[in-house]
């Protein structure tokens, strides 16, 4: 989780406000919400519960009311704060903070008389750190769509940037590794160059490895050969364009790239101030 200006914290809060995150196993992974560590704060007492969806504006939670939730809500007005915990890889301690709420209902969840699902109202604009964590999720799934052809290539000062551990990776073709070389990324695929026969490879699915660091993570991400010409002087060699199944594409990987990406931008119009006339 890196540092955003003030700037950039307030134009996600304005673009995604509305918006809500629903906490799968995915976005928990890639936010570093520590689940164990999430609770209803009401009056002085705590309620462990699970953080259904969230926005920048409320959020929906699963609690157990057995333990006498209900009756503390009724006594406190529906006044709450929910506990939110995030790991992060920065820091050794995990970011930990409170989002002031109201509980605008509760109804029984999954047919269970223990389990309510409760709807809380934020009462004040949240945290910065809950903006930035949900912020950096928003921005890389719209730019992936809005700029999902935007192809980076993998010079060594690119892959320095984007933590891309090596050029050379593998592709599973029919579960099978080949060693291959990356030559470009982009949300939507990659350009790969490999040993093999042009026609034979043509429309072929496949499942591309990357690696990066900082953290440490590997993505297999699956497509399918579009594209096929033959590299220039290396007859057994032959370049790939490989499309990515845009639906089983990371959460993770979106966010490098995306970061990447806005990094570069920023970068750009600092060298095109650094050279405009006075």
């Amino acid at each position: 989780m890196g540092v955003l200006t003030s700037q950039k914290i307030t134009l996600y809060y304005e673009r995604f406000k509305h918006i809500d995150v629903t906490f799968t196993k995915e976005i928990i992974q890639v936010t570093g919400l520590f689940t164990q560590q999430v609770h209803l704060k009401c009056g002085n007492d705590f309620w462990p519960c699970v953080v259904y969806t969230a926005s920048f504006q409320n959020a929906k939670v699963v609690a157990n009311v057995k333990t006498g939730l209900l009756g503390k809500l009724q006594s406190a007005n529906n006044n709450v704060s929910l506990r939110f915990c995030f790991k992060s890889p920065e820091k050794t301690n995990p970011v930990t903070f409170f989002v002031a709420a109201r509980v605008m209902g509760s109804a029984p969840y999954g047919g269970s008389e223990d389990i309510n699902m409760l709807t809380l109202q934020f009462t004040n604009r949240p945290p910065d750190d809950l903006i930035e964590i949900m912020g950096r999720v928003l921005d890389a799934n719209v730019n992936s769509a809005k700029r999902k052809d935007a192809r980076v290539p993998l010079s060594v000062d690119n892959m320095r940037k984007l933590n891309l551990v090596s050029s050379e990776s593998a592709v599973f073709i029919e579960r099978v590794p080949r060693r291959c070389i990356l030559r470009d990324l982009s949300f939507s695929g990659s350009k790969v160059i490999m040993m093999g026969v042009a026609k034979f490879l043509t429309d072929k699915e496949a499942a591309l490895r990357l690696d990066f660091n900082d953290p440490r993570e590997t993505f297999l991400i699956k497509g399918t050969f579009v594209r096929a010409e033959n590299v220039e002087g290396k007859k057994e060699m032959v370049a790939l364009g490989l499309s990515f199944d845009e639906a089983v594409v990371p959460m993770g990987f979106k966010i490098r790239l995306n970061d990447f990406l806005t990094s570069s931008r920023a970068d750009n119009r600092g060298a095109m101030d650094d050279t405009a006339d006075p």
